[in-house]
């Protein structure tokens, strides 16, 4: 135990577990945790656990005692043989203890999906793996799997994470997709035409849509929306940001679904069944919030660098715009075609209030292309106002 490999990160002590302990070893690791521990004022340890192979109970009850004198104590990258005795002592209720993560490779994979967490990768042809750009995403993949839970049982057709992985540095979500195809693989293979498609997915949105919940796990788009419009607080005129807050403050709390993020790279078609992915930014709220989000991944988002749509959609722009024109059609089915632009409008205001706010966020302003997008924006959003009194329908 006298060469036991340590490290300091801040308040936090990682100490790094190898090979057995037991009732022979467990008072020299008690010793040398304690002399490590003089050496700073850590409020944290973190027992990394990698390298054990097993603990026995006179193990366990130093970590107890240690767990007793310090603020927070964790064991991480736990190998399943050892998770099973500390859970089988009931040691997983006294300690948080994080299991070791199977670790899998993306390299060279079909990227299906992208979103603002993460990308999407087909790893073999029955499974497919969210990766999460960021590298503390564990809390993250876990909420998305509660809110695919929900949304599942309230009857939404989901793909619900079945394991947690390790790619390179990142944590990612495993499900299991059997020779599913994105919808916009359907659409860009020929396997169905874009009519078809995009009335398939339009069927979806309004199933989801008509879903009710009050899950608390469920966030209020109309208070993601309120963000974004402060956030731009300082960056409009006093009149423009008055009015943005006041029309999005007047739209209603609602406890209908959205999905938050929808696009035809986040529905999966097996076996002709329509799946979605890409749960986490699932919420509840009016459609106005679906729609903008909509019209920003076919249109807006591209506006001002065509190379952005084919890049994220496979698509020309044109295709894309004939994907939201349609969708937007079918979605407001039986509105004459003066109605139907009117609510595109709404739809826009929120889309490049969100955009604007994104771009400032990515250091746009400091960039040539960042400061374009902001500035096309910028004049949307100045035109919009002048016209749109509601952004209710």
């Amino acid at each position: 135990m006298s060469d036991m490999r340590s490290r300091a990160d801040g308040k936090r002590l990682i100490l790094f577990l190898e090979d057995h302990i037991d009732s022979a070893n467990a008072p020299e690791l008690e010793q040398r945790i304690n002399a490590l521990r003089e050496g700073g004022s850590y409020e944290e340890i973190e027992l990394n656990c990698g390298q054990l192979q097993y603990i026995s109970s006179a193990g366990l009850r130093v970590i107890l005692r240690l767990r007793r004198e310090v603020n927070e104590v964790l064991m991480t990258d736990v190998s399943p043989e050892v998770y099973e005795i500390l859970d089988v002592t009931g040691f997983t209720e006294l300690v948080t203890v994080q299991k070791a993560y199977r670790v899998v490779s993306v390299e060279g994979c079909e990227v299906i999906g992208q979103g603002a967490n993460g990308k999407v990768y087909r790893i073999d042809p029955e499974t497919i793996v969210k990766v999460y750009y960021s590298l503390e995403a564990l809390p993250e993949i876990r909420r998305e799997r509660e809110l695919a839970r929900t949304a599942f049982v309230l009857g939404i057709p989901t793909a619900i994470p079945y394991d947690i992985v390790r790619v390179e540095d990142h944590y990612g979500a495993v499900f299991e997709l059997l020779n599913a195809k994105s919808f916009l693989k359907l659409l860009t293979e020929q396997v169905k035409p874009l009519e078809e498609v995009v009335a398939m997915s339009i069927e979806l949105l309004k199933s989801i849509h008509a879903t009710q919940t009050q899950d608390p796990i469920m966030p209020s788009m109309k208070q993601v929306a309120l963000g974004w419009a402060d956030f731009l607080k300082d960056y409009l005129p006093a009149d423009q940001y008055g009015k943005l807050h006041s029309l999005i403050e007047e739209v209603p709390e609602s406890d209908h679904m959205l999905h938050g993020d929808y696009h035809l790279k986040n529905i999966m078609y097996q076996k002709g069944e329509s799946l979605l992915i890409d749960m986490d930014t699932l919420c509840v709220g009016h459609p106005i919030f679906e729609l903008a989000s909509m019209y920003n991944a076919y249109v807006g988002y591209g506006e001002t660098d065509e190379k952005i749509t084919t890049e994220f959609l496979g698509v020309s722009r044109e295709t894309a715009q004939e994907i939201w024109d349609r969708s937007l059609r079918l979605y407001l089915d039986g509105m004459d075609e003066e109605k139907v632009r009117e609510i595109e409008k709404k739809a826009m205001l929120i889309g490049y209030t969100r955009i604007m706010r994104r771009t400032i966020r990515r250091n746009g302003l400091n960039t040539a292309d960042g400061q374009i997008l902001i500035e096309c924006c910028r004049k949307h959003i100045e035109e919009l106002l002048q016209i749109v009194d509601t952004l209710l329908f």
